[in-house]
């Protein structure tokens, strides 16, 4: 991705060193569960549903493959990622699906051709790192079906150091997420203000932690950090979807032809 300069400092996005460094924080991620929990909420995907092709853009280590494949073991999957390594954890931990290393901010390479045609697919916080995030859904469109459902997660709410550290360039109101896929080729059904009261709690300790959790989460996790995790783990099975929350979610349908 681009290596903008913001402030006289400049933000670098190494994804190879995020997902050595950070996958095991984010494996506890109390916040990384209620998003995939929010992303199956919003596709509802029938099990054993074979007729269903499953696009994920920015697939990381394949957390939510993991639990895809699962769920509707029937599915095809395709997991688009920018990291080579974050291709190579998710296929040893998700044999039945396809991870594919592609950058999506660039045209398909020669000869590479998409034809998966997904009739769902999941973007879920990839877009808040992204300087032109319409050019990436563009992109990723080539691999939809005319009518493909997406869900799209971002970060609303406040900015803090860790979020800076791992490359987030903004975070969106549902209005703003709306304006931004529709501009891509997709109509929105739906845009949520989720995560309220526990997940906007849970943002708020992590500003005020700040630059210590960069330390923190490079660290293996410790017992307080899993018993936090578990417990905000649970309190966000209370949340609301809206209109207050900071994690902004859409459910759109692709227009094209």
């Amino acid at each position: 991705m681009h290596d903008p300069v913001r402030d006289g400092y400049q933000i670098v996005d190494d994804w190879d060193r995020h997902w050595l460094d950070f996958s095991a924080a984010a494996e506890l991620s109390p916040a990384t569960r209620y998003r995939r929990r929010l992303a199956f909420r919003l596709l509802d995907i029938p099990h054993h549903d074979a007729s269903v092709r499953m696009l994920e853009i920015g697939s990381g280590a394949g957390q939510f493959a993991a639990e895809f494949v699962a769920h509707a073991p029937g599915a095809q999957f395709l997991g688009l990622e920018l990291s080579q390594t974050g291709v190579e954890i998710a296929a040893r931990r998700v044999p039945a699906a396809c991870f594919i290393q592609r950058d999506l901010l660039l045209p398909a390479p020669p000869g590479a051709a998409p034809d998966f045609r997904a009739t769902h697919a999941l973007c879920c916080d990839v877009l808040e790192h992204l300087d032109d995030p319409r050019l990436l859904l563009r992109h990723a469109a080539a691999y939809m079906a005319p009518g493909c459902k997406l869900v799209v997660t971002v970060p609303g709410g406040w900015h803090c150091a860790f979020y800076r550290h791992i490359g987030h360039r903004r975070h969106y109101t549902p209005a703003q997420l709306t304006r931004l896929l529709d501009s891509a080729g997709f109509t929105v059904a739906r845009a949520y203000a989720a995560g309220f009261p526990f997940f906007n709690l849970y943002r708020m300790l992590v500003t005020l932690r700040g630059a210590y959790l960069i330390a923190d989460a490079a660290r293996a996790p410790s017992l307080l950090m899993r018993t936090f995790g578990a417990l905000f783990d649970a309190l966000f099975r209370l949340n609301l979807m809206h209109p207050w929350g900071w994690q902004t979610a859409a459910v759109a349908r692709y227009r094209g032809k």
